[in-house]
């Protein structure tokens, strides 16, 4: 089991960026496939982007494609996630999650298989 801890959430304005990061611990991050998601208030959470263990292939649900982008660091054992031209309707707690026992070409594009999980930091955009 690895353990997660997301970080650098806040309020920004719409047209803000802002930039995630989720420092893990207890395993290499080599070893999983790894995600974030969001949960806004009142609805389910939602796939957001996807990387592969190595971080050579991403991919990104399509309302933020173009704006969001997903990478890794796993020297540092973190994942990061750069938010650009943020709008009211990205408000939400951002999660990130961990796979493992996977292809290294291995893309997440859902919750499915994703054991490990942090507990989220919220990112509020202000209209």
């Amino acid at each position: 089991q690895v353990q997660l801890v997301e970080s650098g959430g806040g309020l920004v304005q719409a047209g803000d960026s802002l930039k995630l990061s989720c420092t893990a611990s207890g395993r290499p991050l080599s070893n999983y496939a790894m995600g974030w998601f969001s949960q806004a208030p009142g609805k389910e959470r939602e796939f957001v982007c996807g990387i592969t263990r190595s971080g050579g292939a991403t991919t990104c649900m399509d309302s933020v494609r173009g704006r969001f982008t997903i990478s890794r660091d796993n020297v540092k054992n973190t994942l990061y996630l750069e938010m650009g031209s943020l709008r009211p309707e990205d408000t939400a707690v951002y999660l990130c999650a961990a796979r493992d026992g996977v292809a290294t070409n291995y893309i997440p594009r859902s919750d499915t298989g994703m054991r490990d999980w942090g507990k989220g930091t919220l990112v509020t955009v202000s209209s």
